[in-house]
């Protein structure tokens, strides 16, 4: 069984996301959508990456998320306030890679103004498809932790 994927955007990204839920759904992945599913929609981007983070941590880390805003930064960095969450802007293969394979990374984020949907679409796969694998990375992936615990209480 494929995992459940929590996707959430902003009113600049809302073309990318609804490209990006069906795209993982004809790939097989369960998608909640958290919005929002309109461009005149105005809910500002920090309250919608809440939504993803909160659905992530409420299954026990087992979701993972997408956000997508208009550069991807807001969305990251608000997702990153969040407790057991890592997330990454990723705009190439590479990045998307050693976001899985390096960090663990739970959250993938992308600028629906930096990016092109065919891309954003072979970067998620190649994401969705990794599983981060006990090595090298372990242990600063552990410090990411010890900091969550330090600092987000």
């Amino acid at each position: 069984m494929k995992k459940t994927i929590v996707v959430g955007c902003d009113n600049a990204a809302v073309a990318l996301k609804d490209t990006l839920i069906k795209f993982m759904q004809d790939l097989g992945y369960e998608v909640e959508n958290v919005g929002v599913d309109s461009p005149e929609d105005g809910t500002y981007y920090p309250y919608v990456a809440e939504r993803v983070c909160k659905a992530v941590i409420d299954s026990g880390y087992t979701k993972e998320g997408v956000l997508i805003c208009g550069t991807g930064l807001g969305m990251c960095i608000c997702a990153n306030k969040f407790p057991g969450i890592r997330a990454g802007v990723c705009h190439d293969s590479y990045s998307g890679e050693r976001l899985k394979l390096s960090n663990n990374g739970n959250v993938i984020c992308f600028g629906a103004r930096v990016i092109g949907p065919e891309l954003a679409k072979k970067i998620l796969k190649e994401w969705l498809s990794l599983e981060f694998k006990d090595g090298s990375s372990t242990p600063k992936v552990e410090a990411i932790r010890e900091l969550d615990r330090k600092y987000l209480k």
